[in-house]
């Protein structure tokens, strides 16, 4: 085995006995993963009670006894009737009890890899990557682009997809589909195409022509239509691979000697291309199936197929194109197929081949890569001990004074709070600025609390920073990647506020996996940010990350300090301060969001200039007279 072993799950939002390039790939890429000794568990629909019903079993127990079971094959997990993403049923949602199983599952499973396929809503897949906790891959392998460009309510699928720390796609033309309508980096990962020995025929046997039924209806039609056209002198045979059999079309007269229908459990699509000498793809770009035509290619058949960008960039040199409901045309190509051996032969020969094991690289290599962005515990064995005889103080790591723009609180009434309110230490953290912080510092000794120099740094288009440990004030308008850079330069912390509060400017999750290895910790609750899950979703980019995480007021008024603090042994400097967060207790409390809100608008918005010089006199004198 290349790699640790590793615990995953593959989702696919298709039932695995229902053919589809989704759950191909993730069956077959799974038992090769199995083979190299990792756990993995598929998650997939089903249309049997009992597969579900044993599913949900499977789910309520969860942790390391069912990926126990999983070590020597793969382990199937059944979650639920498939609801399929298509275009006009995006709208749809599924059952509750599929979600509930999911949730169960994926929190009670402790994973290091989510790799979910197709992960369009709603789906499986897609409520798999709202559940999962731990690092998540998304692979996209032949959606159209109706599919893609119908997804209703764009900005939540954009903040489901989010959640994915590794995109692939399966071609080229699906990752240009995917950048379209949902900008981001998607590696290229072509799927499997094993090699399959070409079956014996008799001599003078017909030239035989191969269509699986797995494209849409109309694709069907189009070949019947076609073939009434053939001038071919050579005789020709149609074998059609269909589940529902010969009733699915009806044949005209002239065509029944010639078309012959077999089912799945008679005949597996690799039997089926192995002998044949063309296979046909006719779709009309809904459902697409391009691994069929590289399978094809692979047993060494001639493909066919319609021209849509996703099937000439499979086919190449090695096949030839009709365009799509031609049947004139595919009739023609047809011909110079059944009557030119040689043209067959030479197509045939240019035929490329793709293992699992190869795929199993692919998918290992990104794994490690992503892995990799995990952080590591690297605290001395000393500087532990050390900590350990340290008392706990609470710490506040997110406040303002007025040296910010949009706060009114003077330094003193903030010092003289956080002595009141119990605070060994506090971060002023005024916005684009760090004067503030310095004046603190200056004056902190009367109060007996410590004070974190620090500055929330407004960047140029990706949110908010904030500096701690720094004494040099850092412009706004820099890149998010040259304000982290000036951070660390001055020697300081790196400390992400309100990552995921979409009612504010923030880093996308794009950017924030471009600065990972400098993120020193994460704010992973904020009692501002007015919707829960956004301090949920920081919670969870910290935990799969393992990024140590803090909590701050983010007070502009006095009343709301200390209402989010961080429990920790009393530190000195930056190193010492990242050693004791390790193992702190995060104290959070709720409730506030309003009251806060409403004294703040009546410290700024709400009270003329000349107003506020006088209630700030009036306070920074109460301040001074406490000790």
């Amino acid at each position: 085995m290349s790699s640790p072993s590793l615990a995953i799950a593959q989702v696919t939002p298709f039932p695995l006995d229902e053919p589809h390039e989704a759950g191909t790939f993730a069956t077959g890429l799974s038992a090769e993963l199995v083979a190299r000794g990792h756990r993995v568990l598929i998650i997939a629909p089903s249309g049997s009670a009992g597969a579900v019903r044993d599913g949900r079993r499977l789910a309520r127990i969860g942790g390391e006894a069912l990926l126990e079971g999983a070590a020597g094959a793969p382990r199937v997990v059944a979650v639920g009737e498939s609801v399929r993403p298509l275009p006009g049923r995006s709208r749809a949602t599924l059952p509750l009890d599929v979600t509930r199983t999911l949730t169960d599952l994926l929190e009670r499973t402790p994973l290091d890899i989510c790799h979910v396929h197709e992960p369009f809503g709603p789906s499986i897949a897609s409520a798999a990557l709202r559940a999962s906790r731990t690092l998540n891959v998304g692979s996209f392998h032949a959606p159209s682009e109706p599919l893609v460009a119908t997804q209703v309510a764009r900005r939540v699928v954009e903040l489901v997809f989010g959640r994915l720390d590794a995109r692939t796609a399966s071609y080229a033309t699906t990752a240009a589909i995917m950048r379209r309508h949902f900008p981001a980096t998607y590696d290229v990962l072509a799927p499997a195409a094993p090699a399959v020995p070409r079956a014996a025929r008799p001599d003078g046997a017909p030239v035989r022509i191969a269509f699986v039924e797995r494209e849409e209806r109309a694709a069907l039609r189009v070949l019947l239509r076609a073939l009434r056209h053939v001038a071919a002198t050579t005789p020709w045979e149609l074998v059609v691979l269909s589940a529902v059999g010969p009733s699915s079309t009806p044949l005209r007269a002239e065509l029944r000697d010639r078309v012959r229908y077999v089912t799945p459990g008679d005949h597996e699509e690799d039997e089926l291309f192995s002998g044949a000498d063309i296979v046909v793809c006719a779709s009309g770009g809904l459902e697409p199936q391009p691994a069929l035509i590289a399978r094809a290619g692979a047993a060494g058949a001639v493909p066919l197929t319609s021209r849509l960008a996703i099937y000439d960039e499979v086919v190449g040199e090695r096949g030839l194109m009709f365009e799509p409901g031609d049947p004139l045309t595919l009739a023609a190509q047809l011909t110079r197929l059944i009557d030119d051996s040689g043209l067959r032969e030479r197509l045939g020969a240019g035929s490329q081949t793709r293992d699992w094991s190869a795929v199993a690289d692919d998918v290992e290599a990104l794994y490690a890569q992503i892995l990799a962005r995990r952080k590591t515990d690297d605290t001395p064995p000393a500087l532990r001990r050390k900590l350990a005889g340290r008392p706990l103080i609470d710490v506040d790591l997110h406040m303002h004074t007025d040296h910010s723009h949009d706060c009114a609180t003077p330094v003193e009434v903030l010092l003289a709070a956080a002595a009141e309110k119990g605070l060994g230490a506090i971060a002023v953290t005024d916005h684009n600025e760090v004067s503030g912080a310095l004046e603190a510092e200056r004056k902190a000794d009367a109060f007996g609390v410590k004070i974190i120099v620090a500055e929330e740094v407004k960047t140029a288009s990706q949110g908010e920073v904030i500096g701690l440990f720094i004494r040099e004030k850092i412009p706004r308008g820099l890149t998010l990647e040259e304000t982290v850079a000036e951070i660390k330069r001055q020697g300081g912390l790196v400390y992400v506020p309100h990552p995921f509060d979409r009612m504010h400017a923030v880093p996308d999750y794009e950017h924030l996996l471009g600065i990972i290895d400098d993120i020193d910790l994460i704010e992973v609750f904020n009692p501002r940010v007015a919707i829960g899950s956004f301090n949920e979703e920081a919670a969870r980019f910290a935990e799969k990350y393992r990024i140590p995480a803090g909590v701050g007021s983010d007070s502009h008024v006095a009343q709301g300090l200390g209402t989010a603090r961080v429990r920790m042994r009393d530190f000195d400097g930056p190193q010492e301060f990242l050693a004791s967060i390790r193992d702190a207790e995060l104290v959070t409390s709720s409730g506030t969001l309003v009251y806060v809100q409403a004294l703040k608008f009546l410290q700024t918005t709400a009270t003329p200039a000349r107003a506020r010089r006088a209630v700030r006199d009036r306070r920074v004198r109460r301040a001074a007279r406490k000790p």
